[in-house]
């Protein structure tokens, strides 16, 4: 039996100090995550596959299942993966959020400027055989679409990516930007 009355245990199991006493008398603060030599060989091996499905994912929308919201979920997963494996700060330093931001900013302006262009050139919006007529493009509607599903997997990785950081900012009591 328990030399502490039940109360007082399920007071302890929501204090967090009496989870972690040494973590907080000594100052230092609780790691997010666990250095795992097998998720970080794991992951160094798998990203890259992953990466490229995503790839693969987002040039197959206009043919084939997938696109560019598919792609760029399974795109952005691999920064969650790398952020996971080899620290939240570390994954933070080699993607900058403010690069994330701009690479969400321009893929929704050559996303507007795909659209915008094909009204331009006397079209409707996102109406592709308009570059094939004005450039002379050969397959302008599946080159256009394979384009903004590109961009579209930008857009969402983009996005997803800074979720992740922003979330893990406010895990960590500090700041997004």
């Amino acid at each position: 039996m328990s030399e502490t009355p039940p109360d007082e245990e399920a007071d302890a199991a929501r204090d967090p100090e009496a989870e972690a006493p040494e973590a907080v008398s000594n100052g230092a603060e609780p790691r997010p995550y666990v250095e795992s030599p097998i998720i970080m060989a794991t992951v160094r091996v798998v990203a890259p596959f992953v990466f490229t499905f995503g790839l693969f994912i987002m040039f197959h929308g206009a043919d084939s299942s997938g696109g560019g919201f598919q792609g760029g979920v399974i795109v952005g997963t691999v920064i969650l993966m790398l952020g996971i494996a080899f620290g939240i700060e570390p994954t933070r330093e080699w993607v900058d959020p403010e690069t994330v931001m701009v690479i969400i900013g321009l893929g929704t302006l050559g996303f507007v400027a795909v659209g915008v262009g094909t009204v331009a050139l006397g079209g409707a919006f996102l109406d592709y055989p308009v570059f094939g007529d004005a450039f002379g493009i050969p397959h302008p509607s599946k080159y256009g679409i394979e384009l903004v599903e590109l961009l579209i997997g930008v857009i969402v990785s983009g996005i997803i990516t800074g979720l992740f950081f922003a979330i893990a900012a406010g895990m960590q009591g500090g700041e997004t930007a």
